[in-house]
């Protein structure tokens, strides 16, 4: 016969206090992460091109369509973790539509300051997020300057769209899963470079998987926004006079200090740089384009370079992965107009 459970305890269940509203919402947003896993897509066109296993980490699959989610995911999450009731953000466009998508699906309101440049597809995007869009100056560093004002007169929490510390450990998480997807590291990670987040979130992995001893970084940029490579080639922090890409996502006059310090630290044999042109970056486009059926921005289009453009960074390199970071602010019409403008056709 089973024991009888004595009423005092009974009751001690039936009492036992519940969590309140605010700690279970509060547990609700940041249970789990809003980013995706991403595939690691081995790519015969460009192996055979570079004479190297070479392998795509598929970020452009992420649901708001760049890499950006990871980092500015898990600060949403934290900033609403912190207390925060609004969040405020500037962005060239990807990183303003990771920080609507992700205040939208935590239920907090949200204002995207964005520049000038940025394409009218990419406001209506943010729109639809459900974003307050403010458009102001004509590069990053007014925007960011504005959302600031913004964030402190509304007494919002600000997402900066690549300098800080939440967004590059969520960055980090692509390398965390390369660590399972891949038998062992990649000599190289190949990915684009524009304020340094993404970079960052790189560095930060390959030391969280171990893999530091073994793999280094190709960060890429186009000539007219290289703020990287000039800062690193004359050993401080250099803040470029204008932007002249077509690679608008790359657009940070200024890198992050830290970033920055990071990559001076580790040296050219940890981090290397890789410049070309606007043309070289559209061309890479469109043969990812014609060898894979993706589309993705100039941006993107830089890091694919690298490997399109055979750098000589990657010599002797056996297994190479690229980081497919994606971008929204692309159409085939707008691959077409950039192909023309540039002069560029396929071989």
């Amino acid at each position: 016969m089973a024991a009888k459970r004595p009423a005092g305890m009974v009751a001690k269940i039936l009492k036992k206090p519940a969590a309140s509203k605010a700690a279970s919402s509060k547990a609700a947003r940041s249970a789990a992460a809003l980013h995706m896993e991403t595939p690691l897509l081995y790519s015969d066109p460009l192996s055979r091109h570079l004479g190297a296993d070479v392998y795509l980490k598929m970020d452009c699959m992420q649901e708001v369509g760049s890499f950006k989610i990871r980092g500015i995911g898990a600060t949403v999450q934290s900033l609403l973790e912190g207390g925060a009731a609004k969040i405020v953000s500037s962005s060239g466009g990807n990183a303003g539509l990771a920080t609507a998508f992700a205040a939208k699906k935590l239920g907090v309101p949200v204002t995207v300051v964005v520049p000038t440049t940025t394409p009218e597809s990419t406001r209506a995007k943010l729109r639809a997020y459900g974003a307050d869009v403010i458009v102001h100056g004509s590069v990053f560093d007014e925007a960011h300057a504005k959302a600031v004002e913004i964030c402190e007169e509304q007494n919002g929490a600000l997402v900066h769209p690549f300098d800080q510390a939440t967004t590059w450990r969520g960055h980090a998480t692509l390398v965390e899963e390369l660590k399972k997807q891949l038998p062992q590291a990649p000599d190289v990670i190949i990915t684009a470079v524009g304020g340094g987040g993404l970079l960052m979130g790189i560095l930060e992995g390959i030391k969280l998987t171990g893999w530091h001893s073994k793999t280094r970084v190709l960060a890429c940029e186009t000539t007219g926004a290289a703020s990287m490579a000039s800062s690193l080639e004359a050993g401080e922090l250099v803040t470029l006079p204008a932007i002249d890409s077509v690679a608008k996502s790359l657009g940070a006059k200024t890198v992050s200090q830290k970033v920055f310090e990071c990559c001076r630290e580790l040296g050219p044999d940890r981090v290397s740089t890789f410049v070309m042109s606007d043309a070289a970056a559209i061309t890479a486009c469109a043969r990812f384009a014609a060898d894979h059926r993706i589309l993705v921005e100039p941006a993107c289009g830089a890091g694919l370079a690298a490997v399109y453009e055979k750098s000589s960074a990657l010599e002797g390199c056996k297994t190479v992965v690229v980081e497919v970071c994606g971008g929204s602010g692309v159409d085939p019409g707008m691959l077409q107009a950039w192909m023309q403008d540039l002069g560029v056709s396929l071989p």
